[in-house]
């Protein structure tokens, strides 16, 4: 339950991301306030689920799940490319979080 609430934590952080983005500087008000009651939806979804699950684990999931969902949002919402470095990246990103959460 607890890893759900991050991750779902994680979705909102995305959102917010990607509307950040819409809000060109904070100039557009509508996607301003949007993002900005995601991010506190995603952090209070995260401060649930730190009561349980360590802290370490938790904002880890927490931040590659955002990465990766913020990746490719930005690649399909935004048309935004990223280079070979880029997915290489990601997938070191992605085998952190896997052994961060076999030594948990």
């Amino acid at each position: 339950m607890a890893l759900s609430l991050v991750v779902l934590a994680a979705f909102f952080d995305i959102g917010a991301n990607l509307l950040l983005k819409k809000s060109q500087g904070f100039t557009h008000k509508g996607y301003t306030l949007a993002c900005i009651v995601m991010v506190c939806v995603a952090f209070t979804l995260l401060a649930l689920g730190i009561e349980v699950i360590p802290l370490s684990v938790a904002y880890t999931t927490w931040g590659a799940v955002g990465i990766i969902g913020t990746t490719l949002g930005g690649y399909v919402f935004l048309k935004e490319k990223l280079s070979f470095i880029g997915y290489l990246g990601i997938a070191m990103v992605i085998c952190g979080v896997v052994l961060l959460h076999i030594e948990s």
